[in-house]
Protein backbone atom coordinates (compact mmCIF):
# COMPACT_ATOMS: atom_id res chain seq x y z
CA UNK A 1 0.00 0.00 0.00
CA UNK A 2 1.54 3.37 -0.86
CA UNK A 3 2.07 6.21 1.34
CA UNK A 4 -0.20 8.84 1.46
CA UNK A 5 1.56 12.27 0.16
CA UNK A 6 3.61 14.20 2.72
CA UNK A 7 1.06 17.54 2.85
CA UNK A 8 3.74 18.85 4.77
CA UNK A 9 6.13 18.80 2.43
CA UNK A 10 7.59 22.66 1.44
CA UNK A 11 7.71 22.31 -1.85
CA UNK A 12 9.40 25.03 -4.63
CA UNK A 13 10.58 28.41 -2.65
CA UNK A 14 8.24 30.85 -3.38
CA UNK A 15 10.84 32.64 -6.11
CA UNK A 16 10.93 29.72 -7.95
CA UNK A 17 7.05 28.84 -7.58
CA UNK A 18 6.66 32.90 -9.46
CA UNK A 19 9.12 32.02 -12.08
CA UNK A 20 8.28 28.69 -13.03
CA UNK A 21 4.40 30.18 -12.81
CA UNK A 22 4.64 32.82 -14.86
CA UNK A 23 6.53 31.04 -17.60
CA UNK A 24 4.17 28.46 -17.90
CA UNK A 25 1.20 31.30 -18.45
CA UNK A 26 3.63 32.75 -21.03
CA UNK A 27 4.13 29.65 -22.87
CA UNK A 28 0.38 28.00 -22.48
CA UNK A 29 -1.81 30.50 -20.82
CA UNK A 30 -2.35 28.37 -18.11
CA UNK A 31 -2.74 30.13 -14.91
CA UNK A 32 -1.37 28.80 -11.29
CA UNK A 33 -2.60 30.82 -8.34
CA UNK A 34 -0.69 29.74 -4.82
CA UNK A 35 -4.44 27.87 -4.37
CA UNK A 36 -3.02 25.76 -6.88
CA UNK A 37 0.66 25.45 -5.37
CA UNK A 38 0.55 22.05 -4.08
CA UNK A 39 -1.05 20.54 -6.86
CA UNK A 40 1.77 21.90 -9.07
CA UNK A 41 4.78 20.84 -6.59
CA UNK A 42 3.65 17.68 -6.73
CA UNK A 43 4.48 17.24 -10.85
CA UNK A 44 7.08 19.76 -10.95
CA UNK A 45 9.24 17.52 -8.51
CA UNK A 46 8.32 14.04 -10.62
CA UNK A 47 9.49 15.68 -13.94
CA UNK A 48 12.78 16.64 -11.84
CA UNK A 49 12.94 13.65 -10.59
CA UNK A 50 12.54 12.08 -14.34
CA UNK A 51 15.38 14.19 -15.68
CA UNK A 52 17.40 14.50 -12.91
CA UNK A 53 17.25 18.27 -12.19
CA UNK A 54 19.08 19.02 -8.83
CA UNK A 55 17.18 22.80 -9.16
CA UNK A 56 14.15 24.47 -10.14
CA UNK A 57 16.66 26.83 -11.86
CA UNK A 58 18.22 23.62 -13.80
CA UNK A 59 14.95 22.29 -14.47
CA UNK A 60 13.57 25.31 -16.24
CA UNK A 61 16.67 25.80 -18.33
CA UNK A 62 15.66 22.23 -19.88
CA UNK A 63 12.30 23.59 -20.29
CA UNK A 64 13.43 26.91 -22.51
CA UNK A 65 16.13 25.60 -24.64
CA UNK A 66 15.38 21.98 -25.28
CA UNK A 67 15.40 22.34 -28.60
CA UNK A 68 12.15 19.57 -29.20
CA UNK A 69 10.23 21.10 -26.20
CA UNK A 70 9.60 17.61 -25.29
CA UNK A 71 9.82 18.42 -22.05
CA UNK A 72 7.67 21.48 -21.69
CA UNK A 73 4.99 19.20 -23.83
CA UNK A 74 5.18 16.20 -20.72
CA UNK A 75 5.07 19.01 -18.26
CA UNK A 76 2.16 20.57 -19.98
CA UNK A 77 0.03 16.88 -20.02
CA UNK A 78 0.62 16.37 -15.94
CA UNK A 79 -0.61 19.52 -15.83
CA UNK A 80 -3.67 20.01 -17.69
CA UNK A 81 -7.27 18.37 -15.87
CA UNK A 82 -9.15 16.38 -18.31
CA UNK A 83 -12.51 15.25 -17.10
CA UNK A 84 -15.35 15.17 -19.95
CA UNK A 85 -17.93 13.20 -21.42
CA UNK A 86 -20.17 12.73 -24.23
CA UNK A 87 -23.25 15.41 -25.09
CA UNK A 88 -21.51 17.11 -21.80
CA UNK A 89 -24.03 20.38 -21.07
CA UNK A 90 -25.95 19.31 -24.24
CA UNK A 91 -28.39 22.22 -24.14
CA UNK A 92 -25.61 24.14 -26.21
CA UNK A 93 -25.21 20.99 -28.77
CA UNK A 94 -29.10 21.70 -29.37
CA UNK A 95 -28.47 25.29 -29.66
CA UNK A 96 -26.08 24.56 -32.26
CA UNK A 97 -28.42 22.47 -34.47
CA UNK A 98 -31.52 24.34 -33.71
CA UNK A 99 -30.43 27.85 -34.36
CA UNK A 100 -26.76 29.02 -34.71
CA UNK A 101 -25.63 27.00 -37.89
CA UNK A 102 -29.52 27.98 -39.53
CA UNK A 103 -28.11 30.98 -39.02
CA UNK A 104 -24.44 30.79 -39.95
CA UNK A 105 -25.63 29.12 -43.31
CA UNK A 106 -27.97 31.95 -44.32
CA UNK A 107 -27.57 33.33 -47.46
CA UNK A 108 -24.97 30.91 -48.50
CA UNK A 109 -25.15 28.37 -51.62
CA UNK A 110 -25.84 24.78 -51.23
CA UNK A 111 -22.24 22.89 -50.77
CA UNK A 112 -20.55 25.82 -48.99
CA UNK A 113 -18.26 24.97 -46.43
CA UNK A 114 -19.11 25.54 -42.66
CA UNK A 115 -16.08 25.35 -40.27
CA UNK A 116 -16.80 24.20 -36.87
CA UNK A 117 -13.42 24.11 -34.42
CA UNK A 118 -13.52 22.53 -30.82
CA UNK A 119 -10.16 24.06 -28.95
CA UNK A 120 -9.87 22.65 -26.06
CA UNK A 121 -10.80 19.37 -27.56
CA UNK A 122 -9.79 16.79 -24.48
CA UNK A 123 -9.85 13.19 -25.00
CA UNK A 124 -12.32 13.87 -28.01
CA UNK A 125 -16.10 13.41 -26.46
CA UNK A 126 -17.04 17.44 -27.55
CA UNK A 127 -16.18 16.88 -31.05
CA UNK A 128 -17.41 13.78 -31.61
CA UNK A 129 -20.79 14.69 -30.09
CA UNK A 130 -20.94 17.58 -32.52
CA UNK A 131 -20.09 15.00 -35.21
CA UNK A 132 -23.31 12.98 -33.79
CA UNK A 133 -25.43 15.78 -33.27
CA UNK A 134 -25.47 17.16 -36.84
CA UNK A 135 -26.27 13.72 -38.45
CA UNK A 136 -28.81 13.46 -35.83
CA UNK A 137 -30.79 16.56 -35.46
CA UNK A 138 -29.52 19.42 -38.32
CA UNK A 139 -31.90 19.15 -41.31
CA UNK A 140 -29.75 20.92 -43.32
CA UNK A 141 -26.17 18.97 -43.09
CA UNK A 142 -26.33 17.07 -46.36
CA UNK A 143 -26.45 20.63 -48.33
CA UNK A 144 -22.92 21.68 -47.05
CA UNK A 145 -19.46 20.70 -46.92
CA UNK A 146 -19.08 20.59 -43.28
CA UNK A 147 -15.47 20.81 -41.39
CA UNK A 148 -14.82 19.54 -38.33
CA UNK A 149 -11.34 20.59 -36.56
CA UNK A 150 -10.52 19.82 -32.95
CA UNK A 151 -7.16 20.71 -30.90
CA UNK A 152 -5.71 20.07 -27.37
CA UNK A 153 -2.19 21.37 -25.81
CA UNK A 154 -1.98 18.23 -24.51
CA UNK A 155 -1.00 15.71 -26.61
CA UNK A 156 -1.32 12.63 -24.46
CA UNK A 157 -5.20 13.48 -24.62
CA UNK A 158 -5.35 14.30 -28.02
CA UNK A 159 -3.82 10.61 -28.94
CA UNK A 160 -6.59 9.17 -26.93
CA UNK A 161 -9.14 11.27 -28.68
CA UNK A 162 -7.54 10.24 -32.32
CA UNK A 163 -7.86 6.83 -31.15
CA UNK A 164 -11.72 7.08 -29.86
CA UNK A 165 -11.60 4.55 -27.43
CA UNK A 166 -14.30 5.24 -24.44
CA UNK A 167 -15.29 3.76 -21.10
CA UNK A 168 -18.77 4.00 -19.35
CA UNK A 169 -17.76 6.76 -17.73
CA UNK A 170 -17.77 9.14 -20.73
CA UNK A 171 -20.64 7.33 -22.57
CA UNK A 172 -23.32 7.86 -19.25
CA UNK A 173 -25.03 10.58 -21.16
CA UNK A 174 -25.34 8.57 -24.33
CA UNK A 175 -28.69 7.04 -25.45
CA UNK A 176 -28.41 3.28 -26.29
CA UNK A 177 -29.42 3.68 -29.94
CA UNK A 178 -26.42 6.15 -30.83
CA UNK A 179 -24.23 4.15 -28.90
CA UNK A 180 -25.27 1.10 -30.92
CA UNK A 181 -24.95 3.15 -34.17
CA UNK A 182 -21.97 4.83 -33.86
CA UNK A 183 -19.54 2.42 -31.64
CA UNK A 184 -18.53 -0.53 -31.19
CA UNK A 185 -17.49 -2.98 -28.48
CA UNK A 186 -13.42 -3.13 -27.86
CA UNK A 187 -12.77 -7.09 -28.03
CA UNK A 188 -14.33 -9.10 -25.58
CA UNK A 189 -14.64 -5.74 -22.65
CA UNK A 190 -17.83 -4.81 -22.22
CA UNK A 191 -16.84 -1.60 -20.75
CA UNK A 192 -14.86 0.10 -23.84
CA UNK A 193 -16.26 1.37 -26.93
CA UNK A 194 -14.87 2.79 -29.98
CA UNK A 195 -16.00 4.80 -32.41
CA UNK A 196 -16.65 4.03 -35.56
CA UNK A 197 -14.13 4.97 -38.14
CA UNK A 198 -16.22 7.41 -40.02
CA UNK A 199 -16.13 9.53 -37.31
CA UNK A 200 -13.07 9.20 -36.38
CA UNK A 201 -11.53 10.41 -39.84
CA UNK A 202 -14.15 13.37 -40.26
CA UNK A 203 -12.58 15.24 -37.74
CA UNK A 204 -9.36 16.91 -38.17
CA UNK A 205 -7.05 16.76 -35.04
CA UNK A 206 -4.20 18.88 -34.13
CA UNK A 207 -1.78 20.08 -31.35
CA UNK A 208 -2.85 23.46 -30.61
CA UNK A 209 -1.80 25.95 -28.06
CA UNK A 210 -4.12 28.99 -28.31
CA UNK A 211 -2.08 31.40 -27.02
CA UNK A 212 0.16 30.65 -29.93
CA UNK A 213 -0.55 33.45 -33.06
CA UNK A 214 1.69 31.46 -35.59
CA UNK A 215 -0.73 28.37 -34.62
CA UNK A 216 -3.76 29.90 -34.94
CA UNK A 217 -2.95 31.87 -38.07
CA UNK A 218 -3.99 28.18 -39.26
CA UNK A 219 -7.74 28.87 -38.01
CA UNK A 220 -9.35 31.57 -40.13
CA UNK A 221 -13.25 31.73 -41.44
CA UNK A 222 -14.37 29.54 -38.50
CA UNK A 223 -18.24 29.48 -37.77
CA UNK A 224 -18.41 28.37 -34.48
CA UNK A 225 -15.81 27.93 -31.86
CA UNK A 226 -16.63 25.45 -29.00
CA UNK A 227 -14.09 26.28 -26.25
CA UNK A 228 -16.26 25.35 -23.03
CA UNK A 229 -14.49 25.40 -19.42
CA UNK A 230 -10.49 26.37 -20.72
CA UNK A 231 -11.00 29.81 -20.22
CA UNK A 232 -11.22 29.19 -16.39
CA UNK A 233 -7.40 28.07 -16.34
CA UNK A 234 -6.38 31.49 -17.68
CA UNK A 235 -5.46 34.72 -15.64
CA UNK A 236 -7.75 37.86 -16.74
CA UNK A 237 -4.76 38.64 -19.45
CA UNK A 238 -4.89 35.18 -21.19
CA UNK A 239 -8.41 35.14 -21.07
CA UNK A 240 -8.35 38.65 -23.48
CA UNK A 241 -5.70 37.51 -25.64
CA UNK A 242 -7.73 34.14 -26.25
CA UNK A 243 -10.50 35.84 -27.07
CA UNK A 244 -8.51 38.21 -29.30
CA UNK A 245 -7.35 35.36 -31.31
CA UNK A 246 -10.88 33.90 -31.53
CA UNK A 247 -12.32 36.89 -33.13
CA UNK A 248 -9.56 36.90 -35.32
CA UNK A 249 -10.34 33.14 -36.87
CA UNK A 250 -13.83 33.52 -37.05
CA UNK A 251 -15.78 34.34 -39.69
CA UNK A 252 -18.21 37.26 -39.92
CA UNK A 253 -21.59 36.56 -37.68
CA UNK A 254 -19.52 33.27 -36.45
CA UNK A 255 -20.36 32.18 -33.14
CA UNK A 256 -18.37 31.06 -29.73
CA UNK A 257 -19.36 28.78 -27.32
CA UNK A 258 -18.30 28.79 -23.59
CA UNK A 259 -19.15 27.18 -20.66
CA UNK A 260 -22.18 27.62 -18.42
CA UNK A 261 -20.13 29.07 -15.76
CA UNK A 262 -18.38 31.10 -18.45
CA UNK A 263 -19.10 34.77 -19.96
CA UNK A 264 -17.33 36.29 -23.10
CA UNK A 265 -18.85 39.33 -21.72
CA UNK A 266 -16.44 39.64 -18.44
CA UNK A 267 -13.43 39.16 -20.62
CA UNK A 268 -14.07 41.35 -23.97
CA UNK A 269 -16.71 43.84 -25.61
CA UNK A 270 -15.59 42.04 -29.08
CA UNK A 271 -18.87 40.14 -29.25
CA UNK A 272 -21.90 40.60 -29.17
CA UNK A 273 -24.34 38.13 -26.33
CA UNK A 274 -27.17 35.99 -28.08
CA UNK A 275 -29.58 34.67 -26.67
CA UNK A 276 -31.42 31.94 -28.03
CA UNK A 277 -33.74 29.37 -26.38
CA UNK A 278 -31.48 26.75 -25.89
CA UNK A 279 -28.19 28.90 -24.62
CA UNK A 280 -26.08 31.92 -25.52
CA UNK A 281 -23.70 31.88 -27.64
CA UNK A 282 -21.38 35.03 -28.22
CA UNK A 283 -21.25 36.40 -31.94
CA UNK A 284 -18.45 38.28 -33.72
CA UNK A 285 -20.53 40.83 -35.56
CA UNK A 286 -20.00 42.25 -39.04
CA UNK A 287 -18.73 45.97 -39.93
CA UNK A 288 -21.82 48.29 -39.00
CA UNK A 289 -23.62 45.59 -36.48
CA UNK A 290 -25.55 41.77 -36.80
CA UNK A 291 -27.96 41.29 -39.58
Amino acid sequence: MNAPPDESSPGLPPADYEMLCDFLRERTGLSFTEAKRYFVDRRVAARMAAVGAATVREYMRLLRFQASGEELQLLVNLMTVNETYFFREKYQFDCLVNSALDEVVRGRPPGARVRIWSAGCSTGEEPYSIAIMLLEHWRRVDEFEIELYASDIDSSVLARAQEGIYEERSLQGLPAHLRAKYFRRVGSDPDRWRIIEELRESIDFSHVNIVDPEQLRAFRGIDVIFCRNLLIYFDDLGRREAASMFYDALAPNGFVCLGHSESMSRISSLFVPRRFPDAILYQKPVQGGLP
